[in-house]
C-alpha cells in the first residue's frame, strides 16, 4: 500500500510538471523588437544602433517620430522602427548612403588606427539642427 501510494504521487507530480511545461511555451520571436536594417551593418549592436540614432536626432534636430511611423496598433502609443511607412525614413537612408560615398571618394585618407574611414562628412555638415538642409529655426 505504501509503494501504491508513492507510485501514485509521484505520477501526479510528474503529471502536474508535464502540464506546467506545455502551459509555459518558450517566448517567439514576436517578442523581440524587429529590425529593418538596410544600410546599416545587420550584426550592429542595441547600443550602437541607439548612438547612430541619437547622433542622426541631433543633427537633425528632431525626435524619432520624424522618421520613425506609429504603431498600426492603436492601444499603443510606440514607435514601429521596423516600419518604413514614412518617407523620412526612405530619405535618411539616402542620404546616409550619399554621405558615405562622399567620405570614401574624397576623404579616404582619413583613417583611424584599424583603417577604417572616419567620416568627415556627417548629417550635422548640412543640417546643422534642423529637419532640411539650409532652413533656419
Amino acid at each position: 500500500m505504501l509503494h501504491y501510494k508513492k507510485f501514485a504521487v509521484v505520477t501526479a507530480l510528474l503529471g502536474l510538471m508535464v502540464v506546467g511545461m506545455a502551459a509555459t511555451r518558450p517566448h517567439d520571436d514576436d517578442d523581440k523588437p524587429k529590425r529593418n536594417l538596410k544600410v546599416l551593418p545587420k550584426d550592429i549592436s542595441h547600443e550602437e544602433l541607439d548612438k547612430v540614432m541619437d547622433e542622426w536626432k541631433v543633427a537633425l534636430g528632431v525626435k524619432c517620430g520624424f522618421c520613425h511611423a506609429q504603431s498600426k496598433d492603436s492601444t499603443s502609443h510606440h514607435l514601429d522602427f521596423a516600419s518604413d511607412a514614412k518617407p523620412e525614413k526612405e530619405i535618411a537612408r539616402h542620404m546616409y548612403k550619399m554621405t558615405a560615398k562622399i567620405n570614401k571618394k574624397y576623404f579616404s585618407f582619413n583613417k583611424d588606427d584599424k583603417g577604417a574611414v572616419i567620416p568627415t562628412i556627417t548629417c550635422m555638415t548640412c543640417h546643422r539642427g534642423n529637419p532640411h538642409p539650409g532652413e533656419v529655426k
